[in-house]
């Protein structure tokens, strides 16, 4: 009879093991193709909003850029105006005080839309990389990007190594880089603006694999709970967490690769 039990038990923990893992696969695929839709959405409102800033009319031109690129008003409010810094810290502002907030409050389709209007957001502030940077760069930049992001972050599902102490230590790098991109909004050191484009490379590359751990970590822990609103708010913000990752990675990336107009 205990023998019975013993194989009944490992029967039911086969089947449960069976389940999670399937369930693990749709939370992940949930994650990767919430994340690709804000990367479409960022890509088509920085291609559009690009286009509509500039001109070819040189009477309803505001502003040139050192390319030759000519700004209408709309170009010139956006990226000659004070206006910038206000869509330049926006985005960081709202990751810092915002999302937390529509975390806690808001429903699952709550928090997917306000992700998504992030995403729109972020295609503002990146718009102008297609007035500086050629398209076969930008491409390619992303193409680099992608396969990187796609190896760091299968490194960071399959590794059985706790990579949580990797994590804090990389978040923290994350605050310094962000005081010494401020710095340089002033110093303008060319110099300084190559450091930091590398350490940020490697720290986005290490965060990559961190949080894909993280989503999956959290994904077992609480596959149990059978709390369906919470697994896809998390999904939404593994989503995050990653597009960030992926985006950064691909800006930092850009200053090596890419080619200007």
């Amino acid at each position: 009879m205990s023998e019975f039990n013993t194989m009944r038990a490992q029967r039911v923990s086969t089947t449960r093991a069976a389940e999670i893992d399937a369930g693990l696969r749709a939370h992940m695929n949930k994650v990767y193709g919430t994340m690709s839709v804000g990367m479409l959405i960022t890509a088509a409102a920085a291609w559009a909003i690009s286009g509509l800033a500039t001109t070819t009319d040189p009477s309803a031109a505001v502003a040139q850029l050192p390319n030759g690129t000519l700004l209408n008003s709309l170009g010139g409010a956006i990226y000659m105006s004070p206006l910038r810094w206000v869509i330049m810290f926006a985005p960081l502002a709202f990751i810092l005080f915002g999302w937390g907030a529509l975390m806690r409050r808001a429903s699952a389709a709550g928090v997917q839309l306000g992700f998504f209007v992030f995403a729109s957001a972020i295609g503002l502030s990146l718009s102008s990389i297609f007035l500086v940077f050629t398209s076969y760069s930008i491409t390619q930049t992303f193409l680099v990007t992608a396969i990187a992001f796609g190896g760091l972050s299968l490194y960071g599902y399959t590794t059985k190594k706790d990579l949580s102490g990797m994590g804090t230590f990389l978040i923290m790098g994350v605050i310094g880089l962000i005081v010494a991109m401020i710095i340089n909004l002033f110093m303008q050191s060319p110099a300084m603006m190559f450091a930091i484009s590398a350490i940020g490379i490697l720290i986005f590359a290490g965060l990559t694999a961190f949080y894909t751990q993280t989503i999956k970590s959290e994904y077992v822990a609480h596959a149990a709970s059978g709390d369906q609103e919470w697994l896809d708010k998390a999904a939404v913000d593994g989503a995050l967490s990653l597009y960030i990752s992926f985006l950064n990675m691909f800006q930092f990336l850009l200053m090596f690769l890419g080619q200007q107009e």
